[in-house]
């Protein structure tokens, strides 16, 4: 018996709707990163894109624990001298979730050009209302 390995166009891909209202930054990035890459599935397969689409809703009522409010910094860089720009939680999460959020996403993603194309499928949205109600996105619950 060989093993199973997915082809890229053989891929059936489903949508997911996870309410990130209440529950910890890490618990909803984690279980995000899982299903966009695929691992929840029998098929998983590294080397291919076999992951699904997220759609992550209330990225603003996201719950971080401890002092990280005040304590994590977000860092940027222009690339010009003095062009350091630097952010906590607080200020994100008031401005910024959904960037917030990817970046939280995407860290836990391979870092590389399957992982930039893995990340694509990940939609971030600060209230409840999304644009992908024709896909009919499957809730899924995050403990």
């Amino acid at each position: 018996m060989s093993t199973f390995l997915q082809k890229k166009e053989n891929v059936e891909r489903k949508w997911y709707v996870i309410d990130a209202s209440g529950i910890s930054l890490g618990r909803v990035a984690s279980k995000a990163a899982t299903v966009l890459r695929g691992k929840h599935k029998p098929t998983y397969t590294p080397s291919v894109d076999c992951g699904d689409y997220v759609i992550i809703i209330n990225a603003d009522k996201v719950k971080l624990t401890g002092n990280k409010l005040e304590d994590k910094m977000y860092y940027n860089h222009s690339g010009y001298p003095g062009g350091l720009r630097e952010r906590n939680a607080k200020e994100m999460i008031q401005n910024y979730p959904e960037e917030m959020m990817e970046r939280a996403v995407k860290g836990m993603m391979p870092h590389g050009r399957l992982g930039r194309q893995m990340g694509k499928k990940l939609f971030v949205y600060r209230g409840t209302d999304h644009k992908h109600q024709a896909q009919k996105p499957i809730e899924l619950k995050v403990m």
